[in-house]
């Protein structure tokens, strides 16, 4: 009699322990990948599941940083120095509590904040956008809009973004379809790195008055064949080149710092998600002898590179012929 007693007791406790774990895996899984996807997978956008996410400050370690929300493909888009240095799933605010669109600085940043609206649910990593509740934090993320008008971001994209970010970063949110980047899923559909410039210079040009200091970072698109010189975020020059042009076989992207080695500046290879053995692997010369610019910009170029400087090497293109929204982006943080 006690036996039979025990166990309708004993399958609603394990019910119950089912319905846990099931939750428990849930929450696990909402809190996205725990690690930086491959850094060519931030080329597909589109193609990331939710939760995923690339992380690739090296690319460009230093300079003024930009967070770029885009609500209609659920994407925030990170650049530094003008250069995208990673992208990630968002779920944004679901009907009837959409995330306000516009331009936005990070008013408060807090590790372990706790909502005073929403029964002191968890928000870990909060960076405050509106004194009324709405910030960029880690949370749920089903593959579409579910907040109350935050932007949530995967748990570990959220610790290394808050880490990056400071009081007063520009955070732009925007809700057009299509306004950054290509279709979903193609190689190239993002642009790696928008101009600053207000208005776009067709055709060589080098004008270093634009940004006269800062850190600089050169870009060179095999898909273009061009090269785009950015300091401080800002672009200062473009010219054709003769690059090895980009194959299926090699879509790779690669990212170079110039070292200061027994007094002569060497450009060195940098770990970034899913090409880490590459660390501190000096280019070759037989690499760098099949890279051809006109001989005055690269003269000019060489004037102002100094230890510390970044060459990004891919196969995505350095711009959208036509549609001009990254521009917008970019320009809208210089304004």
């Amino acid at each position: 009699m006690k036996s039979d007693l025990a166990a309708p007791r004993f399958k609603r406790l394990l019910a119950l322990s089912i319905l846990a774990a099931c939750l428990y895996a849930d929450a696990a899984l909402a809190q996205g990948a725990k690690v930086s996807s491959p850094v060519e997978l931030a080329r597909r956008a589109g193609s990331l599941k939710p939760g995923q996410w690339v992380w690739a400050p090296a690319i460009a370690p230093a300079g003024p940083l930009l967070v770029y929300v885009d609500l209609s493909r659920q994407l925030a888009t990170i650049y530094r120095n003008g250069v995208r240095i990673g992208v990630s799933t968002v779920s944004s605010g679901k009907p009837g509590h959409d995330t306000p669109t516009g331009v936005f600085t990070i008013l408060e940043k807090n590790v372990e904040h706790h909502s005073s609206v929403y029964h002191n649910a968890s928000m870990p990593y909060q960076q405050r956008l509106t004194w009324d509740g709405v910030a960029l934090h880690a949370g749920g993320l089903p593959g579409y809009p579910e907040s109350h008008g935050c932007v949530h971001l995967p748990y570990a994209f959220a610790r290394v973004l808050f880490g990056a970010t400071r009081q007063g970063t520009t955070v732009i949110v925007s809700k057009s379809a299509g306004s950054h980047g290509g279709a979903d899923g193609a190689d190239g559909g993002e642009v790696l790195a928008p101009s600053a410039a207000v208005e776009v210079q067709e055709g060589d040009f080098w004008a270093p008055s634009r940004s006269e200091k800062g850190p600089v970072t050169i870009v060179m698109s095999r898909s273009d064949q061009a090269v785009v010189v950015l300091r401080n975020g800002v672009e200062i020059g473009r010219a054709r080149a003769t690059l090895p042009p980009a194959s299926d076989a090699d879509r790779d992207t690669h990212v170079l710092t110039l070292a200061d080695t027994a007094g002569q500046g060497r450009w060195l290879y940098v770990g970034v998600a899913g090409h880490d053995e590459e660390s501190g692997r000096q280019l070759a010369e037989a690499i760098r002898s099949q890279v051809q610019l006109p001989a005055d910009f690269y003269a000019s170029v060489s004037a102002i590179l100094k230890p510390g400087a970044t060459l990004l090497v891919t196969a995505a293109p350095l711009s959208q012929s036509g549609r001009g929204s990254a521009l917008t982006v970019i320009s809208g943080a210089a304004q």
